[in-house]
């Protein structure tokens, strides 16, 4: 199923679900990043996903991204909460999304780097390296956000 990220999109559909998701920024021991190349719109993001119920939001940024990426994981921090109304997904089967994700910290733990079928490439980048890859703003403003170590977390 194929997607379509707005942002400030006065012709965007208007969403009608709210899915409670989460993502997390996974780092190596060099301060590189973990991003995948998705399937469904091509563009490179974090890994993440929605939440199933009886899981918290932490357990939900683990699972995602031992699904996707293979890597077991451990939380160690709060990015932001990004719920900005602006920003609605639209997939393919008429579902369209009003933006609902917390951004985790994570380190990896275990588990061994493979590709899933929700994505085309997993590749570690340097932060300085970021900006060339195809990708939506609001990854972006995570990334973002990641990168200026902030004392408190996004709140949008």
């Amino acid at each position: 199923m194929a997607r379509t990220e707005h942002f400030n999109d006065p012709d965007a559909p208007r969403p009608n679900s709210l899915v409670v998701a989460a993502s997390a920024v996974v780092t190596d021991d060099a301060g590189r990043i973990l991003l995948q190349r998705r399937t469904d719109n091509g563009l490179y993001a974090l890994p993440g996903g929605g939440m199933d119920l009886g899981e918290s939001l932490p357990a939900t940024a683990v699972r995602e991204v031992r699904e996707e990426t293979g890597l077991d994981v451990e939380i160690t921090g709060l990015v932001g909460m990004y719920t900005d109304p602006r920003h609605v997904i639209e997939y393919t089967n008429g579902e369209v999304r009003q933006q609902f994700n917390i951004c985790f910290t994570a380190r990896i733990v275990g588990g061994k780097l493979r590709i899933s079928d929700e994505s085309t490439d997993l590749r570690f980048i340097a932060p300085d390296e970021i900006d060339k890859l195809p990708m939506h703003h609001t990854q972006r403003l995570r990334l973002q956000h990641f990168m200026e170590q902030r004392e408190r977390p996004y709140l949008g």
